[in-house]
């Protein structure tokens, strides 16, 4: 019998470079940002005085420029490399790879100028607007259709575990983005959420956490297993153990995102479920960490004096330390504890300093010379970057995880009269400025290895000449020969679309049970006699909250705890939320809980707080909103708002948003104006500052205090 002939064909190294390029790029962008942003925490006078760069308006372009500008390129680099070497088969489409390429820049862009602008959902890490999220999802499909194609038209018949992470990531985060981000649009870059209070708090930490599963860990977990062999020249320590890795991963991922929900108004009975299965993610997390470090058995030698491995080897670990936290997170005692504190900064970060981009400093160690065709420039500057980068994550993490200590002990502790040792929420953020002051110093230290890393990068390429074709050979794919005693697995590997409908399947059954009872079944969000929608003014109000990023720092989820309502006042209740588009509950406390602040203080004080917060708070690190007194509203979109509202179920009166409200909008502005000149305080009825103030006082009135003879709830709608 003839051997098949070999078919030639080349790999596309310019898109490699390009999305390798814009890795680069973004991640010091990010980067700036995020010590930008660190510093603010510390020294209020870095917000810069004015609306574009507060830190509730960076903050978010922050963690998208690191996330989806930074790592999702960085992805798109290793795919578009390790997947035609595979298959041995080139991408599918040259156009679509482009298409991709340019899409993602024009969204990270787009992204870079509407947050600041303060255009933004204010869902965590799903904050750009409706025209955007279409945007992604196009692009992301783009993106899958060259990957299908790709597997389609393959040299290779089995799928190399790598690919079996590529296709979960791809078809989940379609799958998470889209049902996330339902929205009724007002207008071009205005729209609301199409689930309210505790349902689009579920739907949002469903997305949230698996954004972090899917987007930062499992494409991840993919270009580890074939970027750590390739860099130790060594195979995967074992097969079987990456098949256990990989399902059991994508089918228990799905159910851990009500573990950031915990002693919230979420239903009990989703919390559960969401600490078993986190409790759960801890074998295979550590299964697939195993496996990537036993690869390098026999390699430790190499591992001393190559930086490329040094990277990956810390990476590894440091995925390994992050999925354990994630678990211990998860345990209700040590929730009551980390829950809006920095520990979960310091968690997150771990993973993302360590996994996310020390994995994708040692990828591009060891692409650049082989795409350039040379060796690294210089070794000692590689491993000078590995160890600046190093000591950035331990300066950033401890101080994080010793101010997430001393914020929760302060907020916790009782004196021996029983009351609040600290009763001033001010107390603890003094407390942990100089922590703040190191996590920005070990922010510094990580971009300047990053820096190091350009210029090596750059000198290699000045010693190479780029290669942007290259060449190979294979047999065409041949019909496979049936063989009874063949491996399960070997059979699933040669069939791309059954495997990835069989991934599909199990990724969408643990949101299923989750999300479905959750938005259909009613008593489990009973509703509040007392609460009732916002009034126009309100609405405006919470709108300009939601603009300029105050969920980052303030939460609205009163849990519980004697601590917490001593402090705060009666603790939440799921059918006060229930007209909240979106839910606000927030993740972080680096001010106090607002969700009963209104009425708590007169109108001249919340006018006085955002002029100078230092002039009722003094020490205060937040930034001053000076401009909000002269800046006037434009109500225009208002009844277009109570409309998309009405759709939604909001049950204002018929006919409302055509006279009414604006009628109701103006009596109650010039209510709290003539309060406040009755203080001698001269503002116009239109201002940014009199909507807030309506909204802040709002909030948390709607029930009375619990005495045991009424709370309000009722047991239907």
């Amino acid at each position: 019998m003839s051997e098949p002939l070999l078919e030639k064909f080349s790999y596309d190294n310019k898109i490699v470079k390009y999305f390798g390029v814009a890795t680069i790029a973004w991640g010091v962008i990010g980067m700036l940002v995020g010590i930008l942003a660190a510093t603010q925490l510390f020294l209020p006078e870095a917000n810069l005085g004015n609306p574009y760069t507060t830190f509730g308006r960076i903050r978010p372009l922050h963690t998208n420029a690191v996330i989806f500008a930074f790592v999702g390129n960085a992805i798109f680099a290793g795919i578009y490399y390790s997947m035609p070497r595979l298959l041995k088969a080139r991408m599918y489409s040259d156009a679509l790879s482009w298409i991709n390429f340019w899409g993602w820049q024009l969204i990270i862009l787009s992204a870079v100028i509407t947050l600041p602008l303060g255009l933004t959902s204010s869902k965590e890490y799903a904050e750009l607007e409706w025209p955007i999220d279409i945007a992604i999802a196009v692009i992301w499909v783009a993106f899958g259709a060259n990957m299908i194609g790709t597997l389609i038209k393959r040299r290779e018949r089995h799928m190399y575990v790598a690919i079996w992470f590529y296709l979960a990531s791809f078809v989940t985060v379609a799958v998470l983005h889209i049902f996330n981000s339902l929205a009724l649009p007002v207008s071009m870059f205005k729209s609301y959420s199409a689930y309210a209070g505790v349902q689009d708090a579920l739907v949002q930490w469903w997305y949230g956490h698996n954004a972090v599963a899917f987007f930062l860990t499992t494409p991840y977990l993919g270009l580890m297993y074939y970027f750590l062999p390739k860099a130790a020249n060594r195979p995967v320590y074992s097969y079987k153990l990456s098949i256990v890795h990989f399902w059991a991963l994508i089918f228990i991922y799905i159910w851990a995102g009500p573990h950031h929900l915990l002693y919230t108004a979420l239903p009990n009975w989703a919390q559960v479920l969401g600490i078993a299965f986190s409790i759960m993610l801890l074998a295979p997390s550590w299964g697939g960490m195993v496996n990537g470090l036993l690869t390098l058995r026999g390699a430790w030698d190499k591992v001393r004096v190559d930086p490329v491995l040094k990277f990956m080897v810390v990476a590894v670990t440091a995925y390994g330390m992050a999925t354990l936290e994630g678990p211990l997170l998860s345990l209700k005692n040590v929730n009551a504890i980390a829950h809006y504190t920095d520990w979960i900064v310091a968690h997150v970060h771990i993973g993302g300093l360590g996994w996310n981009g020390f994995l994708t400093f040692g990828m591009l160690y060891w692409l650049w010379p082989r795409m350039w065709d040379t060796k690294l420039y210089s070794t000692k500057l590689a491993n000078t970057h590995f160890w600046l980068g190093t000591l950035g994550i331990l300066f950033y993490a401890l101080p994080m995880y010793v101010a997430a200590l001393t914020q929760s002990l302060m907020w916790k502790e009782f004196n021996e009269m029983g009351r609040l040792a600290y009763p001033n929420f001010l107390e603890t953020t003094l407390e942990i400025v100089p922590m703040y002051m190191l996590r920005a110093f070990g922010g510094v230290l990580y971009l300047s290895g990053t820096l190091i890393m350009i210029f090596n990068l750059y000198k290699t390429s000045q010693m190479g000449e780029f290669v942007a074709e290259e060449y190979d050979e294979a047999a065409p794919l041949s019909k496979p020969v049936k063989n009874k005693n063949e491996y399960w697995h070997h059979v699933w590997e040669r069939k791309p679309i059954f495997f990835t409908v069989l991934a599909t399947i199990a990724i969408l059954i643990g949101g299923a049970i989750e999300i479905i009872p959750t938005i259909l079944i009613k008593s489990n969000v009973p509703t509040i006699s007392h609460v009732k929608p916002y009034t126009p003014l309100e609405l405006q109000g919470r709108d300009l909250y939601i603009s300029n990023g105050c969920v980052g720092c303030h939460s609205q989820m009163i849990r519980p705890f004697r601590s917490e309502t001593e402090r705060y006042g009666e603790y939440s209740k799921a059918g006060e939320f229930v007209y909240d588009r979106p839910f606000l509950w927030g993740s972080k406390r680096t001010g106090p809980d607002l969700h009963r602040v209104g009425r708590k203080y007169p109108d001249s004080w919340h006018y006085h707080h955002m002029m100078d917060p230092r002039t009722m708070s003094p020490g205060s690190t937040m930034p001053a909103y000076s401009w909000m007194i002269t800046n006037i509203m434009d109500h225009e979109d208002l009844p277009a708002k109570i409309r998309t509202l009405q759709k939604l179920g909001i049950p204002y009166p018929e006919g409302y948003a055509d006279e009414e409200a604006m009628k109701d909008l103006d009596l109650q502005a010039m209510e709290i104006a003539n309060g406040l000149k009755s203080e001698n305080i001269e503002v116009l009825p239109h201002s940014e500052i009199v909507a807030l103030i309506a909204y802040l006082q709002r909030l948390g009135t709607d029930i009375k205090k619990t005495t045991g003879e009424d709370t309000g709830i009722t047991s239907k709608y």
